[in-house]
């Protein structure tokens, strides 16, 4: 780990903000594969594949994220409402993403499949539980996984994170940020989620930030660092506490492991 720390501000992080959270520098993201989807319903099911096969190489995460949806036609959500448990697993059979097998991902649609059927939406079901008086998504989140499980046929293995086991669930909450917030990246759609309630989806650049920056002294990765991270960053911005996290997490995707932006004064 570098030795280098950074000193941040709400001018340097609101400049870099306005450099960076442009569609100009989605690609290669797996969101980009979510703007095509304008109705809510069918866009959180995209979002939600997307988000959940978002680990390895970039390039290999939108071919998986493609093929998927290519699967479920023009409406995912319409593919969900009316697909059998074994139309799942026969259009699933043989695909590989890593880790994740078509059984993987079949087992996990089935449980979207159940709580579209019950709620109507993913974006209801994440509503109902989530209480006024709540600090942040935690316990909504807990709540949709346990009902998504309720549906789940076989087993969908890493896809789905149980929060209460203490993970960061950057993938969960990744799927939140490009929910919930609306901006020229974050497409948004679920209007009744404060943004204020959103925990930062940690990956290994934004915890590197966090450790060089100070905001926690934590070596794991896990929810405890990513709640911690995300009080820090309401600092700069209390009512959207994730709102810089495409422009920091892109400065490291795009190959400059020191940050060096963040210490020039002309950003």
């Amino acid at each position: 780990m570098t030795a280098l720390s950074i000193q941040l501000s709400r001018k340097r992080l609101e400049s870099l903000y306005r450099k960076y959270n442009r569609r100009r520098y989605v690609h290669p993201d797996p969101i980009e594969l979510v703007y095509a989807y304008g109705r809510i319903e069918d866009r959180e099911i995209a979002a939600w594949i997307a988000a959940s096969l978002a680990y390895g190489r970039v390039h290999q995460i939108i071919k998986s994220v493609g093929v998927v949806l290519e699967k479920m036609g023009d409406s995912p959500c319409h593919y969900l409402q009316t697909a059998p448990s074994r139309m799942l697993n026969h259009d699933f059979l043989g695909f590989v993403h890593r880790f994740a097998t078509g059984a993987h991902v079949a087992g996990m649609l089935c449980g979207l499949k159940q709580v579209i059927l019950e709620y109507g939406t993913l974006g209801e079901c994440f509503d109902a539980g989530l209480g006024k008086k709540d600090d942040t998504v935690l316990p909504a989140l807990r709540r949709l996984i346990d009902r998504i499980y309720h549906g789940v046929s076989g087993d969908p293995g890493h896809l789905l994170p149980r929060p209460e086991r203490g993970s960061a669930c950057k993938r969960l909450n990744l799927f939140l940020r490009w929910m919930v917030r609306q901006d020229r990246v974050d497409p948004g759609g679920w209007k009744t989620i404060p943004a204020a309630k959103l925990i930062v989806p940690l990956d290994t650049h934004m915890h590197r930030l966090g450790l060089m920056a100070g905001m926690t002294s934590r070596r794991q990765g896990n929810m405890r660092t990513a709640l911690e991270i995300t009080e820090k960053f309401k600092r700069f911005s209390p009512d959207d506490p994730v709102r810089y996290d495409f422009s920091l997490t892109r400065i490291g995707i795009r190959g400059d492991p020191e940050f060096r932006e963040l210490f020039d004064d002309r950003v």
